[in-house]
C-alpha cells in the first residue's frame, strides 16, 4: 500500500486521500482478480476534509495461519515536514496507525497466528546507518537526532514493545527509499537485537541516475518454518541498461 500525500499538503492532501479512500477502498475487499475479505479499521479518529473519518486504508487479514496488515505510514516526516506539513493530520493517523497496529497483535495472538506481516510506505529509520536518506536515529533510545521533525518515534516504540512481547517472526515491509534490502535493523531499549523483527524494502525507480531498479519480490511463506518468511529478489532484465564498458 502506497497511500503517500500530494507534496502541497494541507486541505488539498486531505480531499486527495478522501479521493483515494473512494476509489481504492470503497470495499471491505482487496484488489486483484481474486479479492479477499478484510477487516477494515472503522473507527471515526483520522481527519477528512469533512471532519473525522475511519482510516479505511488500514487493512487487515488472515491466510494460513499468518495475519497481515496495510498501514498508511507516509514517508519523508509522515506529514510533520515537506512543503506544507500538517500536525493535525498526522496527530490523527498516527493514533489511528498506532491502534490498528496494537490490534493486529492482540488478534495474532488470540488466533495463534505464527507470523505477522506489516505492509506499509514509509522508512521510519532505526538506526544511525541513514541508508538511502533514512532518518537517522539512536537505535536504543529509537529518538530521531538529525533536528528533523520525528514522524515515526511513537509508532516505532509501540511497535517494537508489541514486536517483543510477541516472540514470533513479524515483518514490516514498504517502500520509500527505493533500495532494496531484508535485514534486522530493530534493537530493543538496551542495545540487543530483536530477531524475531526483519524490515524488508522493495525495489524503486531511481531513473533519474540514470539505474531502473524496478524489479519485484517473491516472498515464500512457509508456517512450519522457523522463520516462516523467505524472500528471493526477481530481477526484470528489461529493465535494466547494458552497464557500460569501462
Amino acid at each position: 500500500m502506497d497511500c503517500d500525500r500530494p507534496k502541497n499538503g494541507g486541505y488539498n492532501s486531505l480531499e486527495r486521500l478522501d479521493y483515494e479512500r473512494r476509489v481504492f477502498f470503497s470495499t471491505p475487499h482487496s484488489l486483484g482478480q481474486h479479492k479477499i475479505l478484510q477487516e477494515v479499521q472503522s473507527d471515526p479518529i483520522y481527519l477528512g476534509v469533512s471532519g473525522n473519518v475511519p482510516c479505511i486504508e488500514n487493512r487487515r487479514w488472515n491466510i494460513g495461519r499468518v495475519t497481515y496488515a496495510s498501514l498508511n505510514i507516509q514517508g519523508s516526516c509522515n506529514n510533520l515536514c515537506d512543503t506544507d506539513p500538517d500536525a493535525a493530520e498526522y496527530t490523527a493517523r498516527n493514533a489511528a496507525d498506532i491502534e490498528w497496529m496494537r490490534q493486529t497483535f492482540d488478534e495474532a495472538k488470540a488466533r495463534h497466528s505464527v507470523a505477522i506481516m506489516f505492509i506499509s510506505q514509509a522508512d521510519p529509520g532505526f538506526d544511525m546507518a541513514g541508508s538511502q536518506g533514512a532518518p537517522l536515529r539512536d537505535p536504543n533510545t529509537l529518538v530521531e537526532n538529525d533536528s528533523l521533525p520525528d514522524g515515526f518515534h511513537d509508532f516505532l516504540v509501540a511497535l517494537r514493545d508489541e514486536v517483543v512481547a510477541f516472540g514470533k517472526p513479524v515483518a514490516y515491509v514498504h517502500g520509500d527509499s527505493h533500495y532494496f534490502r531484508v535485514d534486522k535493523p530493530l534493537m530493543n531499549s538496551q542495545g540487543f537485537r530483536i530477531e524475531n523483527f526483519t524490515r524488508v524494502e522493495t525495489f524503486g525507480d531511481h531513473q533519474d541516475a540514470g539505474n531502473n531498479d524496478v524489479d519485484w519480490l517473491k516472498v515464500t511463506v512457509a508456517i512450519y518454518s522457523r522463520e516462516i518468511f523467505s524472500y528471493q529478489p526477481q530481477i526484470v532484465p528489461a529493465n535494466h541498461p547494458t552497464n557500460p564498458t569501462p
